[in-house]
């Protein structure tokens, strides 16, 4: 019999009884042992709850339909986030039971795009705690913090510095409404268990006004520090993890392009982590452009590819794709840059242009003249593909994608800015504008589109994809660090999950409903590649595939029983 304190997590593959030392209204309010109206009469008697709810005894599959009852009565998409974020903080099985079941119609509500929102009133709508915050006033204290997480057992933390949340910028510690989504994601289609996640936000200032004049505002109160402070609270932080939870992921989140590369340049090598908004945003947009290449029968290596936008997102693509020409056709990776255009806010990034170089953008600086404006890098180079990682909504016009047609007979456009409102061009009108001859993919949802009584169902670049199962397999095998080959594998791994049946709708990504299928593979495929280069530190198990099947979790409602 399994011994649970607060929080507690169902032992995958065991059926025994827990035992639990809560009792009473403390058992109601803890949302890891709550089952509300599901108390058994045998639990209530054992745990003191006979009185303390309702004397119906209802399952969760009741429970389930009168919360569908009550959320689809809500109209607007936020009412909606507010309404999953108290069910969550009420009973945490009945809210994954309920987003696991409707994962299609909530995860845009849960993360991309309502997300947004979300983060944007975070301090209007704030009702309970979920992670911890990290703040300046903290320096010296955060190893002492961490032990009022009651959680010995830590798998995946998803950590931001709100610095750069989605397409809106510097939301300061507004920006915790991210890594509370993106673990939700990962419980829901990586089958991490609850009690083994831990969102957090390092709180080092925001430079948004509006944020610092806000009276409701829950962060800090100043201007971001400087680089010098920053660091030091990132490296207190990131040590303070490795004594208290030595085998925990570390998934950065979020930070803007001056912290995000050095951040995962200087620990990448020394601790279990990545970043999502580079590696895993790398991989997935080189999944659909696999599918692409699949659906014009195409070589990856063949194609000129044109970023609108070079920061993280922009480099972290490029920097996958370039992994997957060596791999298709054995070009060098000199060989395979030559293929790249990147443009930033000053546009085509080349090497004697105009303001310094970022470190980050020099590998892909063209020895060419600069040229301010997409259309004429679009007409000049004459791309087949286009990608847009910009943040600026409506930055693909009708003369633009008209100008790409002009050479090539399907173009692959990739809008990939989130949320909606910041994608470069809808799916509409990039079918309407190709005459349904494009191959489109964005970062946000869009819904399928009727053109000339075809039906075309645009693909949707969720990084949920792909980091829910990179950080199960790396979990799982304890790996000692996260590779770039273990996300060439998980892009790999997806794109061959596309059926033809999918690719004839011009879709490039699986049905996302199929995610928990799809990251028990990527997971397998990732600790198959944990064991090839020697960083699992588990004992191979006989079957991988099964033993990550094991290991997920499925919410359902336990059997309690009081401790002795």
């Amino acid at each position: 019999m399994a011994l649970v304190k607060k929080p507690h997590y169902q032992i995958a593959g065991k059926n025994e009884p827990l035992e639990v030392l809560a009792r009473g209204v403390e058992i109601l309010h803890e949302p890891l042992l709550n089952k509300g109206t599901g108390f058994k009469l045998e639990e209530r008697d054992a745990l003191g709850l006979r009185g303390l709810v309702p004397p119906k005894v209802v399952s969760l599959e009741e429970q389930v339909t009168r919360v569908l009852e009550n959320y689809n009565k809500k109209t607007d998409p936020l009412e909606k986030s507010i309404f999953l974020t108290a069910l969550h903080d009420r009973n945490a099985t009945l809210f994954y039971r309920v987003l696991i079941d409707n994962l299609m119609e909530m995860t845009p509500i849960v993360y991309t795009p309502v997300v947004g929102a979300a983060c944007q009133n975070f301090g209007h709508i704030y009702r309970r705690n979920s992670g911890m915050y990290i703040s300046l006033h903290d320096k010296g204290h955060i190893r002492d913090m961490f032990d009022n997480w009651t959680s010995d057992d830590i798998d995946i933390i998803v950590v931001s510095d709100g610095s750069r949340i989605l397409g809106l910028g510097d939301l300061g510690a507004n920006g915790m409404g991210i890594p509370i989504g993106k673990l939700a994601l990962y419980v829901a289609g990586g089958g991490i268990f609850p009690c083994k996640t831990l969102p957090i936000l390092i709180d080092t200032g925001t430079n948004n006004q509006e944020l610092l004049d806000d009276p409701l505002y829950l962060g800090i109160n100043q201007k971001r520090c400087a680089d010098d402070e920053y660091y030091e609270l990132i490296d207190e932080f990131v040590n303070a993890v490795q004594d208290r939870w030595p085998e925990a992921l570390i998934q950065w989140e979020d930070f803007t392009n001056n912290h995000a590369f050095p951040l995962l340049n200087k620990y990448r090598d020394q601790v279990l982590c990545f970043n999502d908004d580079i590696q895993g945003t790398g991989a997935v947009a080189l999944s659909g452009l696999l599918g692409g290449m699949r659906m014009k029968n195409e070589k990856l290596s063949d194609q000129r590819i044109v970023f609108y936008g070079a920061g993280s997102a922009a480099v972290g693509i490029a920097d996958m794709i370039v992994a997957g020409m060596m791999e298709e056709s054995g070009i060098s990776d000199s060989e395979a840059r030559e293929r790249f255009w990147l443009l930033d806010s000053k546009g085509l990034v080349v090497k004697n242009g105009p303001g310094p170089l970022q470190d980050h953008k020099v590998h892909y600086a063209r020895d060419e003249k600069h040229i301010d404006n997409l259309l004429d890098v679009v007409q000049t180079v004459k791309p087949t593909i286009l990608v847009g990682v910009s943040g600026q909504g409506q930055a693909f016009s009708e003369a633009i994608i008209t100008a790409m047609c002009e050479h090539v007979d399907e173009p692959i456009i990739f809008a990939l800015s989130n949320p909606t409102s910041k994608s470069e061009c809808t799916a509409e009108q990039a079918y309407q504008w190709t005459k349904g001859k494009a191959i489109f993919a964005s970062g946000s949802p869009f819904d399928p589109v009727r053109l000339k009584g075809k039906i075309y169902v645009p693909g949707q670049g969720n990084n949920m994809f792909i980091f829910p199962g990179v950080g199960l397999g790396a979990a799982l095998c304890k790996s000692k660090k996260v590779t770039d080959s273990m996300f060439y594998a998980a892009a790999k791994t997806l794109a061959e999950l596309v059926t033809e049946e999918e690719l004839a709708l011009r879709t490039v990504y699986p049905d996302l409903r199929k995610i928990r299928k799809i990251s028990a593979m990527i997971a397998t495929q990732v600790i198959e590649m944990a064991f090839q280069e020697d960083l699992a530190q588990i004992e191979r198990p006989k079957n991988i595939s099964k033993f990550v099947k094991s290991k997920m979790y499925d919410p359902a409602y336990p059997d309690y029983v009081a401790a002795e």
